[in-house]
């Protein structure tokens, strides 16, 4: 007798749409409907990323810093989607891939990225409050997917080495969170003195 099991599995957008969501709601993040709705389509967008860099013209092993500069040499439809580009391939691996970025930092990613989408929302009006919120709040939506990740048990930030390294270099506020909640005691970005 044949015994097939079947799982039901949700679409991967549903699933990304309830952990962004439950993300964004424990993290408190104050954001706009249109600004988790993107965080949500950019992880559906990265389980096939090649995609992406096919409709941006770009090699997908391209340094992050090249297509940056190739981006702001552009014009017209290539110009905004190498730009997009650039600052989705920042802020997904800055946030889903944090606890492994060893040669470079979050800071890297986040300064690349926020750079990115601060220009698109001074160039595209239609959508400039968009780019402008995804460019203002970079590291908490960093944060956002790397909650996501974790649930998604692809990242390891549960490493206090790792996940102390990471507050450091971006002061991220669930990361001092996390931190704290493991009894090491940081001080806030903007109480530290430096």
């Amino acid at each position: 007798m044949d015994q097939t099991v079947r799982i039901e599995t949700a679409p991967p957008m549903e699933f990304f749409r309830e952990a962004v969501d439950g993300a964004i709601a424990r993290q408190r993040v104050e954001t706009s409907a249109e600004s988790a709705c993107y965080l949500t389509q950019l992880l559906d967008r990265f389980i096939r990323p090649g995609t992406l860099y096919n409709e941006a013209g770009v090699a997908p092993d391209q340094p992050l810093a090249m297509l940056f500069c190739r981006a702001l040499k552009s014009e017209g439809r290539q110009r905004f989607l190498r730009l997009k580009l650039t600052g989705d391939v920042a802020l997904f691996v800055s946030g889903f891939f944090a606890s492994s970025r060893k040669l470079v930092s979050c800071d890297y990613y986040g300064r690349l990225g926020g750079q990115a989408y601060g220009t698109l929302s001074q160039e595209h009006q239609f959508l400039n409050e968009l780019f402008a919120e995804l460019a203002l709040k970079f590291a908490r939506f960093a944060d956002v997917l790397s909650e996501v990740s974790e649930q998604c048990s692809l990242a390891d930030d549960r490493d206090l080495l790792r996940l102390y390294e990471r507050w450091l270099q971006t002061g991220s506020v669930r990361s001092a969170r996390l931190l704290r909640e493991q009894g090491v005691p940081v001080v806030p970005v903007s109480d530290a003195v430096h």
